[in-house]
């Protein structure tokens, strides 16, 4: 596709941001009826994005389902369900020392918002933002991954079919393209990518001291402890590392696991994957593929170091690689110092959960984790440990309730959304005081009067 150019781009902020100050997006009616256009639009091509995303990533009609479309789908019925309520002033309690004025929040948009998706969850993760810009009234840019093309077309029209331009608008293009955008003054900046990626984005919402919130990945530790259930939790970590290839930045990145179950781990854990795939894992057609040759090739390396002890097919010109458990890693290693982004498991082995601890907290701050084994205990390695979010005993699930937050910390990321969170993303909560003229009370007012006891009071 060819790449947007710096005049349209520059054409289209100063549109929105024209269309926002009269503001017609901040009427109620005005977001709900574009919210439920948007769902219409989603179903009218639901088939079109499920064919665009087996091109792109291989991924099933079923995985796009799940993945994909149903988040922001079951997104944007919460938002219709609960939008007049989160949208309507809050009225707060008032301390005595400023009574009998009243006190409330009123939620308004932050205004032109510019929404950064990456490859992995192209549909996903550049609309499911997009609903929490609609809802609380702002206009929005949105700039999906170039490396997935095929989806990009087809949302691009989708918008384009939908929304005035001058609302909501779409743009297409590679890193030349997100320096125009990073150029321009934006109300609020949505980006989802890598830490790397993030720290630029940050640096560039700096000069407007624009307010980011950054969805970022890293590595997502995973525990299974010898009081887990070994055969259910192989078979959840093996879905949470497979769902898109692993190409998923809330994927289990690594896995320690107790010394006392780990020959079985890794036994259930093929049980799982062939389960799931079959036995020639490369014919299955619920297997995704790896993005691009380039990843491929990443992965390869990172394959290098260690011993495979399942998997380890790889096919260059499928983009295959199959589910792979590497054992006898140490911490040096090149999959040990990045975030994986594919099918490979490495595999550690531990006696005492406290090293485990040191070693997680050691690192950044991950986005996610996961905890196999008695709830008591995982209540305590909580404790111990941080993340943007994460399950016990399960992997990726959290990311499918729209009343939990949903985001990074530290290195991971900064800011939340979905659900009420996703609303609250794109306003500001703006606090009121509304006094009396009745009455004004000369206690705040010099000589202060009576100071003593107005001090008492406070």
């Amino acid at each position: 596709m060819e790449d947007s150019s710096r005049a349209k781009i520059e054409s289209l902020v100063s549109t929105q941001r024209a269309l926002f100050k009269t503001h017609a997006t901040k009427d109620l009616e005005f977001r709900i009826g574009n919210l439920k256009k948007f769902r219409s639009a989603i179903l009218k091509y639901e088939t079109r994005i499920a064919d665009a995303l087996w091109l792109d990533l291989h991924k099933s009609p079923e995985e796009v389902y799940l993945t994909e479309t149903s988040i922001v789908l079951g997104e944007i019925d919460c938002h219709l369900k609960h939008l007049r309520s989160w949208a309507s002033p809050k009225s707060i309690p008032t301390p005595l020392p400023i009574l009998p004025s009243s006190s409330r929040i009123l939620y308004e948009p932050l205004g032109t918002a510019l929404i950064i998706a990456p490859w992995n969850y192209p549909f996903q993760m550049l609309l499911n933002p997009l609903v929490g810009a609609i809802s609380s009234g702002c206009c929005a840019l949105l700039k999906p991954s170039p490396y997935t093309p095929n989806i990009a077309k087809v949302m691009e029209e989708l918008v384009a079919e939908i929304f005035d331009p001058a609302y909501i608008a779409m743009v297409q293009g590679g890193r030349e393209v997100n320096q125009i955008l990073l150029e321009q003054r934006f109300d609020v900046i949505f980006f989802t990518g890598s830490p790397t990626l993030g720290k630029i984005v940050m640096q560039a919402a700096a000069k407007f001291l624009t307010p980011v919130v950054l969805e970022l990945g890293g590595k997502s530790p995973c525990i299974m402890d010898a009081g887990a259930n070994i055969k259910l939790a192989a078979r959840r970590i093996a879905w949470g590392k497979c769902i898109n290839a692993g190409q998923t930045c809330i994927a289990p990145d690594y896995l320690f696991v107790h010394q006392s179950v780990k020959e079985r781990l890794v036994r259930e854990f093929a049980i799982a994957v062939e389960g799931m795939y079959g036995k020639v894992i490369k014919e299955s057609r619920y297997f995704p593929r790896i993005v691009n040759a380039q990843a491929v090739e990443r992965l390869q390396k990172l394959m290098q170091h260690g011993k495979i002890s399942y998997g380890g097919e790889v096919d260059v010109d499928q983009k295959f690689i199959a589910p792979t458990i590497i054992e006898d890693v140490r911490a040096d290693f090149p999959i040990m110092q990045e975030e994986i982004f594919g099918p490979l498991l490495p595999v550690i082995t531990f006696e005492k959960l406290d090293s485990v601890v040191e070693f997680i907290n050691s690192n950044e701050k991950p986005l996610a984790f996961y905890y196999f084994g008695p709830e008591k205990v995982a209540r305590e390695i909580l404790i111990k440990t941080t993340s943007g979010g994460g399950c016990i005993n399960d992997t990726l699930i959290h990311i499918a309730n729209h009343r939990l937050p949903f985001g990074g910390v530290g290195n991971s990321g900064m800011g939340n959304y979905h659900g009420k969170f996703s609303f609250q993303a794109f306003s500001h909560a703006r606090g009121i005081v509304s006094s009396v003229t009745w009455i004004d009370l000369p206690f705040k007012y010099p000589p202060f009067k009576f100071f003593k006891w107005v001090k008492k009071i406070l």
